[in-house]
This record gives structure tokens, C-alpha cells and sequence, in this order.
């Protein structure tokens, strides 16, 4: 069956679920969300995910919404990208946790501010400071792969495609790979693996199509 993951090609918390699937070889389409006409916040598409936010993936009876639930879901349908042992699986979840938590939380945040907002309703100060946070995410990100290929483990898992979603993206946001070696060699790796391709290729809707 043909699994279906509402989208569009801005969203990283999309993308990553999108990399996943196409990674994993998984039948799946998508179907794009018009986040930037209100889609979200119709009844239609609140009866699908009441808390109004892709992705959401729709795979036979099951409908999945918050990317990190959807990569396990991912995982365990294809039986890759998931740890090799209990240990290499807590390490994937804890990985999962603080990208939620301190790393692309906080890049859409900013990038959606510096990017897809009109500069006079930019809150004061906001940009700036979660910038500063970021850097301190990014240091931490940078120093785990100074000393490995990947997140965890010998091989690419759903810690890598969680905490690669948004490097990818080519507007700026205060991010520059050039500036982090061991990231920018650890997404060139991503880049490598047969079945990737970038956000905007992988999933319909491009800040172009608004211009």
C-alpha cells in the first residue's frame, strides 16, 4: 500500500520524513499542504491532525503525525535506519529528543522569521537570540562528528535524517556548512546515499512558486 505524507517543500520537519521514506525505498506520494494560504488551519485539515502542523503521514489505517514518530514508524516498516542493538536505539531517540528540542525547533523558528515573514512583524530581538542558541547546537552537533561518520552507529539512521532536515535549505538563517567542517562532510555523506535528493526536489511547494 501507498503511503501518503502531507507536505510541502519549506517544511524540514517534512523533509526528513520524506528522505526517509525515499532512503527506504517505501511506496509513498505527496500530498502538499498550501501552508502559506491557512491550509493547516482549515477544519478539514484539523480533522486529519488536530494540532494543525505537517507532516502528517497517512499509511493504511494508521495516520502519524510529529516527524520523530513518523521516522520510528519508518523504521520499523522497512526494517532500516533503526539501531543495530537496545543501545544504538536509546542513542537514536536521544538524538531525536534534542533536535526536537534544541536544534530544528529553533531553525524553523528563525528561518521562517528571517525568510517567509515581512521584516515589521519580526519580534525584536527574537532572531538574534535564537542564533545565539543555535550556535551553541551547532558546536555540539559539529563536535559529536569530529570523531564519527554518523549520529550513531557505523551507518546513516533516523538521527542523521532528523538532525540533517533543515541544513539543507538554501535560504539563510545564520547557518553556513563552510563554518562547520565535520557537518558540512557529515551532509555531504547524506548527500551521498542512493535515493536522496533535496527538499525541494523531494516534495512539492517552493518559496519560487510565491515570488
Amino acid at each position: 500500500m501507498t503511503a501518503e505524507l502531507y507536505c510541502f517543500g519549506e517544511s524540514g520537519n517534512a523533509y526528513k520524513c520524506a528522505l526517509a521514506l525515499s532512503l527506504t525505498g517505501q511506496p509513498w506520494h505527496p500530498r502538499f499542504v498550501d501552508f502559506f494560504n491557512g491550509e493547516t488551519r482549515t477544519a478539514a485539515f484539523r480533522a486529519i491532525n488536530p494540532m494543525g502542523e505537517v507532516p502528517v503521514l497517512v499509511d493504511g489505517t494508521q495516520t502519524l503525525t510529529q516527524s520523530g514518530t513518523i521516522l520510528l514508524h519508518i523504521t520499523a516498516r522497512s526494517g532500516q535506519l533503526g539501531g543495530k542493538s537496545a543501545a544504538e536505539t536509546a542513542e537514536i531517540l536521544r538524538w531525536l529528543f534534542w533536535d526536537n528540542h534544541k536544534l530544528s525547533t529553533q531553525i524553523g523558528t528563525v528561518r521562517f522569521l528571517m525568510n517567509f515573514l515581512p521584516e515589521a512583524k519580526r519580534p525584536p530581538g527574537v532572531v538574534p537570540f535564537l542564533q545565539g542558541r543555535l550556535k551553541a547546537a551547532y558546536d555540539v552537533l559539529n563536535d559529536h562528528l569530529a570523531v564519527r561518520d554518523w549520529m550513531v552507529g557505523d551507518g546513516p539512521t533516523i538521527a542523521d535524517l532528523s538532525c540533517c532536515g533543515y541544513l539543507y535549505y538554501p535560504e539563510p538563517f545564520g547557518f553556513d556548512r563552510k563554518d562547520w567542517p565535520h557537518i558540512d562532510a557529515w551532509l555531504d555523506r547524506i548527500s551521498a546515499l542512493p535515493g536522496w535528493k533535496h527538499p525541494y526536489e523531494l516534495m512539492p511547494g517552493n518559496p519560487s512558486d510565491r515570488a
